[in-house]
């Protein structure tokens, strides 16, 4: 408290509007408070708030990042956007990749945790292997299912010419781009929200299954009218970090197609990386960062209001 009271003379408490009139104690007390939250405040300012106002403003303007000045466009970079047809290609397959990876591995993992929470031989071993992808670098996990996918001499290609199919040419046929990428960040995601589903199990009272078993209920009932509503704030935490997970798919892309071949597998972010870091269209990079924020921000919103009809905390 006292180094505090030193790096805040009262000259600073004289700068607070209201303070003047504070007793000396509370004085210290919410002087203290502000010397704690400082950092963070500082942190956030610098690293969140300063870089998008500063790609708003970037957005603007026509720069490569190398001329000394920028010269101004107003709002040109987003009519080139909604003129761009890659543009709305990388958002569809956004879309697309987003759609087929969240549920199905939210289903996934809800199903993983509801099994491994019973009391099973060896589950903290189950357990283990399911969470090991989440703690695998992403680039690590591309390179591996790059072979795996490989039609010549990846694994896949056992089991599927076992029952008389021959493998496709995952990563470079057009077709197939954008379900290998959703079975790889399915693969990679389910173990993490198995955790947390799980975590969100062991956290429901005992109690309300033994009185619900009493009342005769079992099987689905419990499920649907204990767990599941009461599992709710949980599933609603993971819903909108994974869609936000799958919006920001970057890294898979980058290592196992490069967003190839001919933007099949092209995601929004990987695109914005093009421009503004292979291409040097800083301005219209900036112009998509702030479409993103834009969406992200709306959808979470969306999400927010939906979830007071379904969510029970």
């Amino acid at each position: 408290m006292r180094s505090v009271q030193a790096l805040l003379p009262h000259r600073v408490a004289a700068l607070i509007p209201g303070l003047s009139g504070v007793p000396p104690r509370r004085r210290r007390e919410y002087l203290t408070f502000l010397a704690f939250i400082a950092p963070n405040f500082i942190l956030f300012g610098v690293f969140t708030f300063w870089p998008l106002v500063y790609s708003f403003y970037l957005s603007l303007h026509k720069w490569n990042m190398i001329a000394p000045t920028k010269k101004f466009v107003g709002l040109n970079n987003y009519a080139k956007m909604i003129q761009d047809d890659v543009f709305w290609q990388v958002s569809r397959n956004t879309l697309y990749l987003a759609g087929g990876t969240v549920f199905v591995k939210l289903a996934l993992a809800l199903g993983l945790a509801l099994l491994l929470n019973q009391r099973l031989t060896g589950r903290s071993v189950y357990r283990a292997i399911i969470f090991s992808p989440t703690f695998t670098t992403s680039v690590a996990v591309a390179m591996v299912w790059s072979w795996i996918f490989d039609p010549f001499y990846g694994l896949l290609r056992v089991p599927l010419n076992l029952v008389g199919l021959s493998s496709p040419h995952w990563l470079s046929d057009v077709r197939w781009t954008m379900p290998a990428i959703i079975i790889v960040s399915i693969w990679s995601g389910m173990g993490y929200d198995m955790v947390i589903f799980l975590a969100g199990l062991q956290g429901i009272p005992r109690d309300l299954y033994e009185a619900a078993h009493v009342d005769g209920a079992s099987g689905w009932r419990l499920f649907w009218n204990i767990t599941f509503p009461l599992l709710s704030p949980t599933t609603f935490f993971l819903l909108v970090t994974s869609i936000i997970g799958a919006f920001k798919a970057f890294d898979i892309v980058a290592v196992m197609t490069g967003g190839g071949p001919m933007n099949s597998s092209n995601v929004y972010v990987y695109y914005l990386y093009q421009n503004a870091f292979r291409w040097f269209k800083t301005g219209y990079a900036s112009a998509l960062a702030v479409v993103f924020f834009i969406v992200i921000l709306l959808i979470t919103v969306f999400q927010v209001r939906l979830s007071r009809r379904w969510v029970h905390y």
